[in-house]
């Protein structure tokens, strides 16, 4: 079997009996099940819902997106050896420890595959949060041209780049478009203050007021938890996106819970602590997959300028990449996961047959 063969690509074909068309993302796609099957599995499984809860399969591909665009090799890799394996282990990790430590609970009920998640549905909030500990990327840029607020928040003059802050900022922005809120444009990914969040409580989809600041020392504990646990590591966490969701458990109890992922090399940048002392920024993250797209092209503006999207999709489409490039990725992603879980990851050789046949075998889900 190819190196290629290994990578989970396509995720989206697979036989998973479903009656609703299936969602794919960038990288996860998502299979609901039929009201018949959740209500089995909840039984079967003993799972912590509502006995009604719609569920879903979560599949993980080793596709890689940057810049909105994904990115392919030489050889037929459509993908990076051991992304999906290290992204899911990454977030499992953290999901745990977030709940061992009393924080809240995950969107996650069961992990057959390293590669799959059984996901309860959750009512989404409707804001993407970054936690920032440090100085550095876009709001980098924008700091260096003059800005000086952001997201409602002062910064002071002076600050370098890469430099720690004084407390953690949390800059969020909406997810989706979100229409009618005053002083919000109607467009995804558009940065909000804490003050439109609170005189617009509901329309973010919070259930009550009282929760923004449920939602704040979620955020807080939660990169604190990840940040101590790297800081051992002698790893930096700089800065990373949270996603919210409420969910009904098995008494009909609504709460608050962690979604999508968290604290991986996707959503999250990652230093090496020893190289930072010395000087130098090397990324145990996405960001290096950035960087080295922003230095292999001759126009770097292309994968930078929101203007130039018709361009970059069709360098995306018509490079494909040395295959050193994405090996030297997959070192990334499985090196911190291994560093993460404190052991080997579980990567998979022929991904599609194992997952067919766990999903068949144990939950019945495959005809």
């Amino acid at each position: 079997m190819s190196l290629a063969d290994k990578v989970l690509a396509v995720n989206d074909d697979l036989p998973i009996r479903t009656d609703k068309p299936v969602h794919s993302g960038k990288v996860r796609s998502v299979y609901w099940l039929t009201e018949a099957d959740s209500k089995r599995l909840i039984k079967e499984k003993g799972y912590d819902v509502a006995e009604d809860a719609p569920l879903a399969i979560m599949v993980i591909s080793d596709r890689i997106s940057a810049f909105d665009c994904i990115w392919t090799g030489e050889g037929g890799m459509k993908g990076v050896p051991g992304k999906g394996a290290a992204l899911n282990a990454v977030s499992n990790h953290w999901f745990k420890l977030f709940k061992e430590q009393g924080l809240a609970d995950s969107h996650i009920l069961d992990i057959p595959h390293p590669l799959v998640w059984i996901v309860q549905k959750a009512r989404p909030v409707m804001i993407e949060a970054i936690c920032r500990q440090y100085i550095t990327g876009s709001m980098w840029r924008a700091y260096e041209k003059g800005e000086r607020e952001f997201c409602g928040i002062q910064l002071p003059d002076g600050l370098q780049k890469d430099q720690k802050l004084d407390e953690i900022l949390i800059t969020p922005s909406t997810k989706g478009i979100l229409k009618g809120i005053p002083g919000v444009p109607e467009v995804d990914d558009v940065n909000i203050t804490r003050d439109d969040i609170a005189n617009n409580f509901e329309a973010f989809n919070f259930t009550k007021a009282d929760d923004i600041d449920l939602y704040e020392k979620l955020l807080k504990e939660g990169f604190g938890v990840i940040s101590n646990a790297l800081a051992e590591l002698d790893q930096i966490f700089v800065d990373t996106k949270f996603e919210f969701g409420y969910v009904t458990d098995a008494t009909g109890h609504e709460k608050l819970i962690y979604m999508d992922e968290v604290g991986t090399p996707d959503s999250s940048r990652i230093w090496d602590g020893p190289q930072f002392r010395e000087g130098k920024v090397v990324e145990n993250s996405k960001e290096s997959f950035r960087q080295l797209l922003l230095s292999h092209f001759p126009d770097p503006d292309i994968l930078l300028n929101k203007d130039r999207m018709d361009e970059r999709k069709a360098l995306a489409e018509d490079n494909e990449l040395p295959l050193d490039v994405l090996m030297k990725v997959s070192e990334t992603y499985v090196g911190i996961a291994e560093k993460v879980i404190g052991g080997p990851l579980n990567v998979s050789d022929n991904p599609k047959a194992e997952i067919i046949q766990v999903l068949k075998d144990e939950y019945g889900l495959i005809d």
